[in-house]
């Protein structure tokens, strides 16, 4: 047996192999939750308002060039070719979407930025990829705001879009840490069209809300009726006793940017900038409870 003396062991905490194994969870779980905090603190972020929508709609422009590719040959009346054509129409139809975050994000940013306050309020946020996520990041970055993405990273890479400030720009392994975020800072929530994702995030803050799990009023605004009340029936919940009928004002609808932007500003100022308690003067950033 050497008598040689060993070589020191590694940290733990720079043991590449624990802490990214099963043991080294719990760190990482926890680097997910501190590090965005330091970071928010940084940047003097009391509070945001996120918007969730798809990532597959295409800005107007896009959506129409790529139409135009797709009628290129007006010969074409094959199956496949009216297939695309199809599809095509409802993207550029869908698009209008884009044009209607990109115009509320701003008209927010702009009047967030006329609010005395030491630390920025209301921040536009997203999850940072494409689509709604970057019509509402570019739309705060017009009105030259600070703007904050919530990525994740997926096995089909979502990268970010280019309009988020990049200190604010996160990029998140684990979905229930992403949602803490979303909804810890925010003040209210804007839902566009959207699918999967964007259902399961509106209904999350629904039920925090129906069971009094957030510590503040959450405004919910809920963009474009005639696509909503195509995808989901609320009343067919509360004729079957599902929900209650009270639950229905958990949120508002609204089907333009100028509609959509009265109902932010009118409950932000209501609920968020009125006369408050002292306890409720301390930046929301420092409250644990969410």
């Amino acid at each position: 047996m050497s008598n040689e003396p060993l070589h020191p062991a590694p940290l733990a905490y720079l043991n590449d192999a624990f802490v990214n194994g099963p043991d080294g969870r719990i760190l990482r779980i926890l680097s997910e939750y501190q590090e965005p905090l330091t970071r928010f603190r940084r940047e003097q972020i009391q509070d945001t308002v996120v918007f969730f929508g798809s990532a597959r709609l295409q800005s107007p422009e896009d959506a129409t060039a790529h139409l135009q590719e797709v009628n290129a040959n007006p010969s074409d009346v094959s199956p496949e070719h009216c297939a695309s054509e199809k599809k095509a129409l409802a993207a550029v139809d869908m698009s209008r979407y884009y044009g209607d975050a990109r115009q509320l994000a701003k008209m927010l940013t702009e009047w967030s930025a006329q609010i005395p306050s030491r630390r920025h309020r209301f921040i536009v946020t997203t999850g940072g990829g494409p689509g709604i996520m970057e019509a509402a990041n570019r739309g705060a970055r017009d009105a030259n705001g600070k703007t904050i993405g919530l990525n994740i990273r997926l096995p089909m890479e979502q990268f970010p879009n280019p309009y988020i400030t990049p200190a604010l720009n996160f990029e998140f392994h684990y979905f229930f840490m992403r949602k803490f975020w979303f909804a810890y800072l925010s003040k209210a929530l804007v839902v566009f069209p959207g699918g999967f994702g964007t259902l399961d995030e509106l209904f999350e803050v629904l039920t925090l809300a129906q069971t009094e799990k957030l510590a503040k009023k959450m405004i919910v605004v809920i963009y474009g009726r005639d696509y909503w009340n195509r995808v989901v029936n609320l009343q067919a919940m509360v004729d079957a006793g599902t929900i209650a009928a009270s639950d229905i004002s958990l949120f508002q609808f609204a089907d333009t940017p100028e509609e959509a932007f009265a109902l932010l500003r009118d409950g932000l100022t209501l609920h968020h900038l009125g006369p408050k308690p002292k306890a409720e003067q301390l930046p929301e950033i420092a409250k644990t409870r969410l």
